[in-house]
Formats: C-alpha cells, structure tokens, sequence
C-alpha cells in the first residue's frame, strides 16, 4: 500500500516536472516566435490559462493548448503587458541614473524607485493569473492585480520569495532557464494565486451571505 501511495507520488512528481520543463520550452519558443517583445505577453497568458487548468484537475494537451491560447489572446495579452515592460524599463532606468548620484536627494530617489518597482513585481505576479481566472475589462486588470496585492500582503510576499529564488537559482545555475526557470516560475505563481484567488472568493461569499442574513432579519424585525 505505501509502495503504491509512494509510486503514485513519485509518478504524479515527475509528471510535473515533465510538464513544467514542456511549459518552459513552450513560453521561450512562443515569446521568440513574437519577436521578443511582443510575444512575452501572449505567452505568458497561454501559459498561466494552462496552469490553471492543471491546478483544477483539468486534462489539456500542452502543446495545442498553448498554441490555441497564445493566438487567442495575442492582442489583449500585449495590451496588459506592453505597460507593465514599459514602466518596468522605465523604473530600471532612472534607478541607474540615481543610484550612481552622489547625496541625498539622488539616494532618497533610488529608493523611491527601488520600493516602486518591487510593488510593481508584486502586482505584475497577479496580472496574468487573475487574467486567466476573471472576466474583466482589460483596464481593470492592473488597478485590481494593484488592489489585491496591498490587501493581501502575506500572499504578495510569497509570490515575491518565490520571484526572488527563482532569480537566484537562475542566476546560479544558467542551465536551469532553458528548461526549468521560467515555466517553474509560472507554475508556482499561477498555483499559489489561483489559491489565494479561491480563498478571497469564498471570503467574499461568505462575507455576502452574513449581510443577506443580516439584511433578512432587519426586515423581519420590521415588519413583526
């Protein structure tokens, strides 16, 4: 019995890391097939539609799923993702030129960019995930990726450990990129949002249910 328990886990383990390996491939080839810039978007939405669907048990072939979700979503996908490259690039910018200034107002600066910019990393973890689980306007996405993730600080300092160990072991370990780094990534950020997602769902309902009660018994008082 626990050979069984233990084969199964083992399978179900390296099942994963076979289709974590094949996301990363996947998001790489398709954000190229973009030209870079313009691909990294899609991509990304393709990507986290999927791993959303493996975090609810849902059977998808990767590879069609993937296509058929980059080209679906090619031009709203770029709509979410060229602001946030864009402000990213700019942040990265004008850290470089502050941080090398000599005083305090070029330091106070560097830090204001510095404390912007990984609220930027932490709402930019939100944006897809919640893209691949809401219908929302697409101006929405980012002012409530930013709502969420001041509300919601433990969650948001997770997803930002998991960003910065990703990072690192990258950057450790260069070889892990083309296989593992981005599609690990994406697998653990979209896995850990749709979590917090379903746990903000149901605390939304519930705290809905309390004021329809509450509502009901007003009226019945009322009118007894």
């Amino acid at each position: 019995m626990l050979s069984g328990t233990f084969s199964a886990r083992a399978y179900s383990f390296f099942d994963t890391l076979a289709w974590i390996a094949g996301l990363n491939l996947l998001w790489i080839a398709f954000t190229l097939m973009g030209g870079g810039v313009l691909g990294a978007g899609p991509a990304t939405a393709a990507a986290q539609i999927l791993v959303r669907k493996r975090a609810r048990g849902e059977a998808a072939p990767l590879v069609r799923g993937f296509a058929a979700g980059y080209a679906r979503n090619f031009g709203r996908a770029n709509i979410l993702a060229l602001p946030v490259m864009a402000v990213s690039v700019a942040l990265a910018l004008n850290w470089n030129y502050f941080s090398a200034g000599r005083g305090l107002f070029p330091q106070l600066m560097a830090a204001g960019i510095f404390v912007a910019a990984i609220f930027l990393a932490g709402a930019a973890c939100y944006v897809f995930p919640m893209y691949a689980r809401y219908e929302l306007p697409l101006g929405q996405y980012l002012l409530t990726s930013s709502r969420f993730a001041v509300r919601h600080l433990a969650g948001t300092v997770i997803l930002l450990f998991v960003t910065a160990a990703t990072a690192y072991a990258s950057a450790a370990l260069p070889g892990l990129i083309p296989f593992f780094s981005i599609g690990a990534w994406l697998f653990l950020t979209g896995w850990l949002c749709d979590r917090f997602f379903t746990a903000n769902d149901e605390s939304v309902a519930e705290a809905l249910a309390v004021e329809s009660n509450g509502r009901a018994a007003l009226q019945r008082a009322s009118t007894a």
